[in-house]
């Protein structure tokens, strides 16, 4: 599962959004606001998803202000307050047409294990919960909120590339 540095050939990317677009940790005002640390790089890595025409989804347990406007920032589809990542991810994928075989998914925790079990590429960052290790096929090498996303981006990116034909190039 490590070491080797795999391309990652999927139609969709889907994560969680703590412990993977950020470091796991929020901040708390006295007023009660929560504030989370993202990484630049990731949000150039969904750009660069987005970009190439890779749908991009963040998949949340809770409903917070801060994955809404993260996700609106980006400008990826997100749903929250999943009971149930699994099933909404299969909705999700069916609504969008992608098969689950065909979708990677990043998660850290015991809540994504659904989730991570029912698509083609589970995928987890270091220091994940032992189940969500258990059931990856990958453990990345950048830890959530320090680049993995843009990990993950830009090996599906490779994947494309390895895929296409080289232009320019005469037989």
């Amino acid at each position: 599962m490590t070491g080797e540095v795999v391309a990652i050939d999927v139609d969709a990317v889907v994560t969680d959004f703590d412990g993977v677009q950020t470091d796991d940790t929020a901040s708390l005002s006295e007023d009660g606001a929560e504030s989370v640390r993202v990484s630049r790089a990731d949000g150039m890595g969904v750009r660069l998803l987005r970009e190439a025409g890779i749908p991009v989804l963040i998949l949340s347990t809770e409903t917070n202000p801060v994955v809404s406007a993260r996700a609106s920032k980006l400008r990826v589809d997100v749903i929250q307050a999943s009971g149930d990542k699994r099933a909404a991810l299969e909705e999700w994928a069916a609504r969008a047409g992608i098969p689950l075989s065909r979708i990677a998914y990043v998660g850290n925790d015991v809540n994504d294990l659904g989730a991570l079990d029912a698509v083609g590429w589970p995928i987890v960052v270091p220091g994940a919960h032992p189940l969500a290790t258990a059931s990856a096929r990958i453990v990345l090498a950048r830890p959530g909120g320090h680049g993995a996303v843009r990990e993950v981006a830009e090996r599906v990116l490779a994947a494309r590339a390895a895929q296409s034909p080289r232009e320019g190039m005469s037989a």
